[in-house]
This record gives structure tokens, C-alpha cells and sequence, in this order.
């Protein structure tokens, strides 16, 4: 990924794929250059977490201020930890979310959508034939219930989108190295994938760890989407720069990213 420090603005994280790529903008952001104050600081975007709203809103300026974006055509969605995924067009009129879900697509030129990470991957699609786009929260529930093949099945539906056509991305999120599950969520990866095998990791005294990034990978995989950047970057080991429910003992802010089609 490449690293983008504005001038008078905040920092963030860019793809490779589509970091020329004039039909879109996009960003991930850190936690670096908001109003938040500890333990959230400092460019917190989580509503539902402890922080001060106006503090809340005026990071969410900072991010459409950075991107160029128009924030009142914002989309996000309540996020609950699911594989649910909703076709958008524009904002609600009365509230600030759209529906109880964890993806969402768009073909809608100008209309970002953006939603919140502290270790979920951070899943985003771009179909650069048919001119949309996806994103999703997966967590270890969304990853196994089927959040990235739901997105780009929304996309199907939606705007008759081809897997082949497919540019997939997976965001900053905990690293298979940090993310130790219980026994209950290695049944769970079984059930869903039908094996083990690069997706859970054994230590030494028996304790395993879910590989967050190879399962998210291979479910795109095996929905025929080929092209795929993964970031690599951990954010349990990056609280630098990141926020981290795991490594912050779920006393944290959390981090935005934000994915629209130019008009």
C-alpha cells in the first residue's frame, strides 16, 4: 500500500492496484491527526464507542476534507458483525445509517461509502467494466458466514457484475500471527471452508490462530475473483498508526475507510 501524508490533512493508506486509477477515490485511514482524545485518539470515527461526538463528527470532516469528498452523500450502514450486504444510492434523509449490515455496493458516481475497522478486515471490490463498487467489515463471524462472497454476489444481482472482472482488496486488519481464537471459532472455519489447512495456525502448547487474510483471499477465490491485493499490514501490531480492539483490550477508537466512484 502506499502511504499518502497530505498537507494540512490526515493521514492515510492507499492501494497500489488503484492508486492511479482516475474512476476512483479511496482511502484507508489512520488514527493519526484527529480531535479524539485518549484512548480513542486521535481520528476516531466510531460513534458507539466512548468518544465525544462532536469530536466524532469533526474527524469525519477531516476525512471528506482530505479525500475531496462531499460528506452529506456519505453512505454507512449500523455494522453488526454479519454477512449482510445492501445495494446503495444515496444517504438516508432522517438518520445517519442505512440499514443493519456489514457491506455495501454502489454504481453511483460521487456517493462514498464508508465504514469502520479496529482488526475486521476491511474488504473492497471494484468492478472497473460496470462501473461499481463494494465494501465490507469481516470479522472472524462475517469472514465465515460468507461477507466477501456475499458482497460481490450483491454486486452480481445489482449491476451484473463478473467475478473475472473483479479487482478485490484487503485492508489493514489483526494478522493470523495475532488474532488466537477458541476452539468454538475453529469449528466454525471448518464448517464454512471445509478445511484447516493455511487457515488456522497451531502453537506450540495446542492454542490457534484464524487467519483472517487467507480466508477472506480464498473466499473471493473461489467465487472467480483473480485479482487480489492484500495489504499486509497487522494492526494489532500497528497501534501506531491503527487501532486495535485486540491489542487496546477493546478500549480504542476505530480507523475509516472510504471507497467511491468519481464523477
Amino acid at each position: 500500500m502506499q502511504r499518502i501524508e497530505p498537507l494540512g490533512g490526515a493521514i492515510y493508506y492507499q492501494f497500489e492496484q488503484w492508486a492511479n486509477e482516475s474512476a476512483l477515490q479511496h482511502g484507508i485511514f489512520t488514527r493519526l491527526g484527529g480531535s479524539s482524545q485518549a484512548p480513542f485518539d486521535a481520528l476516531n470515527v466510531g460513534s458507539t464507542v466512548g468518544d465525544k461526538p462532536e469530536h466524532v463528527r469533526a474527524n469525519l470532516q477531516q476525512i471528506y476534507e482530505t479525500l475531496g469528498v462531499d460528506g452529506k452523500r456519505a453512505c454507512t450502514v449500523w455494522q453488526v458483525h454479519s454477512a449482510t450486504c445492501i445495494a446503495v444510492d444515496q444517504p438516508p434523509p432522517e438518520r445517519g445509517w442505512l440499514a443493519q449490515a456489514d457491506g455495501m455496493v454502489t454504481d453511483r458516481r460521487g456517493v462514498p461509502l464508508i465504514m469502520r475497522f479496529a482488526d475486521c478486515v476491511p474488504l473492497l471490490l471494484y468492478d472497473p467494466k460496470r462501473r461499481a463498487i463494494g465494501i465490507a467489515h469481516a470479522g472472524w463471524r462475517g469472514t465465515v458466514a460468507g461477507a466477501a462472497r456475499n458482497l460481490l454476489r450483491t454486486m452480481q444481482a445489482a449491476y451484473g457484475t463478473q467475478p473475472a472482472d473483479v479487482q478485490a482488496a484487503i485492508g489493514p486488519s489483526i494478522s493470523a500471527a495475532r488474532y488466537q481464537v477458541g476452539e468454538e471459532v475453529v469449528q466454525a472455519v471448518a464448517e464454512a471452508f471445509g478445511e484447516l489447512d493455511g487457515l488456522i495456525q497451531r502453537a506450540p502448547d495446542g492454542s490457534a490462530y484464524f487467519d483472517l487474510w487467507e480466508a477472506n483471499r480464498r473466499a473471493l477465490e473461489r467465487e472467480g475473483v483473480r485479482h487480489i491485493e492484500i495489504s499486509g499490514i497487522c494492526t494489532a501490531t500497528r497501534t501506531d498508526e491503527f487501532y486495535s480492539h485486540r491489542a487496546e483490550n477493546g478500549k480504542t477508537g476505530r480507523f475509516a475507510a472510504v471507497f467511491m466512484l468519481r464523477e
